[in-house]
């Protein structure tokens, strides 16, 4: 697999995540014009289960066929019919307990809501063998047609249900048709089609392996949700709606680029797996790369947050811009724990994810219980804390697989993050003229961006040359 198929797949995916959040944002905003917060707040709370229950139809199974290099037909036959029976137990489950959910928010609306947004699961089950199927081929350009399509009719729906006074139902249906919609259009891009074969050694070698992917994403999913789940208990709807629109635009940047990264890199570190060496060198170019990228978008994002979300949302969202704010610099860490995840993935050594989500997890954990007791904001100031914990963690079995030190780390980080402090100081010192409001946000982006190229033309930083020289190798071809 050489660098042109690597970039070729960075490219489709990256405009597939970019477009798919750019509908996204716009049909968001839209919709957070026409529902309340409490609307958003529901589904959220209703979108922590199926969220959870989401890993054990698509986590691990996607994955570990993904890794082998040599999967064949009979290996992804054999893992769609797991998912997929794996997809139907977890529907019944949801269904049954939506009552006590229900309950134990003393909202008797969440039973039918839950209920009908599970139907997802069976739907997800068929569309992550057909994601595991493209990114094996890193064909991605057959992913972001179907996601902007998908995205764009699912939208559609959505406001035209908000539109005829649907409310919380409008929400349900967009992100229940976007699924469907995805599914049904790689199903006609791509020739994959489950086979009535099932092997019970190829079910065995697989699932020895997803099974602790499955595991390490489900507790990392399952505390993450934890803040949700515990602010719509202990505050109300609107509270948890804010929280949640705060993470909305921090999401939408670390989509775009740091999961397009992490997407296209595990197939070709799988690749590279069997020569440390070289799985060293490709770890190393992507943390200088998405750390270039992540950390001056997430602290020029917090700067800005406010005359940004005053501009789109309008001021009845103005509550969400401390949680933003937070939220944007936990974000610019959390590529570091992406980077060394893939990394540790890509060697096989699943085992490790398992047992670093244990050592990770108590830490999260005593920091939600000591911020619930205090406020919303609190829990919001101690994801900041947990993913610097986090990414020191994630830095150490890669010190050990492919001796990617945590000196040779942290030089790699260091360089971005003071480049993109000293920008995010420029841009805020630029929010205390006074001016109206549009012309100030384009004027702190501009300024942003001139001072962060500024930066890396001047110290000659190698991620940008690097960025420059592929860009002008493509123009000129």
């Amino acid at each position: 697999m050489n660098r042109k198929i690597f970039f070729s797949g960075f490219f489709w995916k990256f405009n597939e995540q970019i477009s798919m959040q750019l509908v996204q944002f716009f049909v968001q905003i839209i919709l957070a014009r026409l529902l309340s917060p409490k609307d958003y707040g529901i589904v959220a709370l209703v979108n922590v289960f199926i969220f959870l229950a989401d890993v054990f139809v698509v986590s691990g199974f996607n994955t570990s066929l993904i890794q082998k290099k040599d999967s064949n037909e009979e290996d992804f036959s054999t893992i769609f019919y797991c998912s997929l029976f794996f997809s139907i137990f977890v529907y019944a489950v949801v269904y049954v307990l939506a009552p006590l959910i229900s309950k134990f928010y003393n909202n008797d609306s969440i039973v039918l809501i839950l209920r009908v947004f599970a139907l997802k699961l069976p739907i997800s089950s068929f569309n992550a063998i057909q994601q595991a199927y493209v990114a094996k081929k890193m064909a991605f350009k057959k992913i972001f047609v179907s996601t902007t399509l998908a995205t764009l009719l699912s939208g559609m729906i959505g406001i035209f249900l908000a539109i005829m006074n649907k409310g919380v139902w409008a929400l349900v249906a967009q992100y229940l048709s976007n699924t469907f919609f995805s599914t049904i259009v790689l199903f006609i891009q791509i020739p994959w089609r489950p086979k009535l074969i099932f092997s019970k050694k190829s079910a065995k070698s697989l699932l020895s392996y997803g099974w602790k992917v499955m595991m390490a994403s489900f507790l990392g999913r399952l505390f993450s949700q934890l803040r949700t789940l515990l602010i719509g208990k202990y505050y109300s709807s609107a509270s948890l709606a804010y929280y949640n629109r705060g993470m909305q635009f921090p999401d939408l940047i670390s989509n775009n680029v740091d999961t397009t990264i992490s997407t296209v890199l595990f197939p070709y570190m799988s690749q590279k797996s069997n020569s440390l060496d070289e799985l060293k060198s490709i770890t190393r170019r992507a943390m200088k790369t998405s750390t270039y990228l992540i950390m001056p978008l997430m602290f020029g994002l917090a700067v800005v947050s406010k005359p940004l979300i005053l501009l789109l949302l309008t001021a009845k969202w103005l509550p969400s811009v401390p949680y933003m704010q937070c939220l944007c610099i936990a974000n610019a860490f959390s590529t570091i724990t992406n980077t060394n995840l893939q990394a540790i993935q890509a060697s096989g050594r699943s085992d490790l994810l398992l047992r670093l989500e244990l050592v990770k997890k108590p830490v999260f954990l005593l920091l939600l219980v000591i911020a619930i007791k205090i406020d919303v904001l609190a829990i919001a100031i101690t994801m900041i804390i947990y993913s610097i914990y986090a990414a020191v963690v994630n830095m150490k079995p890669n010190t050990k697989i492919i001796n990617y030190t945590y000196k040779e780390q942290i030089m790699d980080i260091l360089p971005p993050l003071l480049m993109s402090m000293i920008m995010g100081s420029v841009v805020w010192f630029i929010s205390l003229l006074s001016m109206p409001l549009l012309l100030s946000l384009i004027l702190q982006i501009l300024i942003g961006v001139m001072t962060y190229l500024g930066e890396s033309y001047l110290f000659k930083y190698e991620p940008y040359q690097y960025l420059i020289g592929y860009l002008k190798d493509v123009i000129n071809k």
